[in-house]
């Protein structure tokens, strides 16, 4: 009896070691897995990738650091530090925004703008401005510029004068935008759109001034047949004039232009004796 009590404390105290083993083995798997995790997390965290295109701003601590980063990979501070990529590429804002012309007509003027940033400036840009900076520095400048120049021309001008206008905006834009953040700026007027009372208006215009020159130039067609035709009568006036004094001058010259003018038939009844445009003599 002795033995088999004395048996089942030693298998209770094996089974009690070899549990407690296999407790200490699965602590230290979690513990491995937990400490793996975080490695993998902290390594994570702690490398940044920039694309091509892009600029990267670091931040520690809500403090910028003072250098634009390149694209590639690198290493930062993991939970403290923080990289955010500033696009670099060409950037394209279509906008519509509606001002005044000179003559108080409302214009709405549909455009395209495009710019770029300078790349080792993104991160004064950041610190001063924020990420939103369209919203912030160009789109008031813009609207502002526009507003100024598109108020210089009245309504109608301004139509076939867009070029003009175009350049006098980009102009603007050039001495208003900060140089040290943006950079080679353009805008192209897609439209220029009025009222349609406006539009109707200018149309009815057109179309009287196209019927005005009309008649204008029909009135210097007319004024010049009419003055060719007083040429024309002035000449044959003159010739006829002339002619009349030769004829007076010279009589036989009467004789000389009617035989000219016969057909050589001799009239079949005639008055007297004598023939016409013969003259025998005595």
């Amino acid at each position: 009896m002795y033995g088999y009590e004395e048996e089942r404390r030693e298998r209770y105290e094996r089974e009690e070691a070899e549990r407690k083993a296999r407790a200490a083995k699965i602590r230290r798997i979690i513990g491995w897995s937990i400490g793996g995790v975080f490695g993998l997390i902290l390594l994570f965290c702690s490398i940044y990738y920039i694309s091509p295109g892009y600029r990267g701003v670091l931040v520690t601590l809500g403090k910028v650091d003072q250098h634009s980063y390149v694209n590639g990979i690198g290493f930062k501070v993991p939970f403290v530090s923080r990289m955010y990529k500033m696009d670099i590429r060409t950037q394209k804002m279509s906008q519509k925004t509606a001002t005044y012309t000179s003559d108080v007509q409302t214009a709405e003027i549909e455009y395209v703008f495009t710019y770029d940033l300078v790349p080792d400036n993104v991160y004064v840009l950041y610190e001063t401005v924020g990420r939103d900076y369209e919203g912030k520095k160009i789109i008031p400048v813009l609207n502002d510029v526009l507003k100024d120049v598109i108020g210089k021309w009245q309504a109608q001008e301004l139509v076939s004068n867009r070029d003009k206008a175009r350049v006098a905006v980009v102009a603007g834009l050039q001495e208003k935008l900060d140089n040290r953040f943006f950079r080679n700026i353009t805008l192209q007027f897609i439209n220029i759109d009025y009222s349609d009372k406006f539009e109707g208006a200018i149309e009815d215009k057109v179309i009287a001034e196209q019927k005005a020159q009309e008649a204008i130039n029909n009135t210097k067609r007319i004024t010049e047949e009419a003055g060719q035709k007083v040429i024309t009568a002035q000449a044959e006036a003159e010739a006829i004039e002339t002619k009349a004094r030769a004829l007076a001058k010279n009589k036989s010259l009467v004789e000389y232009e009617a035989v000219q003018k016969w057909d050589g038939k001799l009239p079949q009844y005639m008055l007297g004796e004598s023939t016409p445009f013969i003259n025998l003599g005595k």
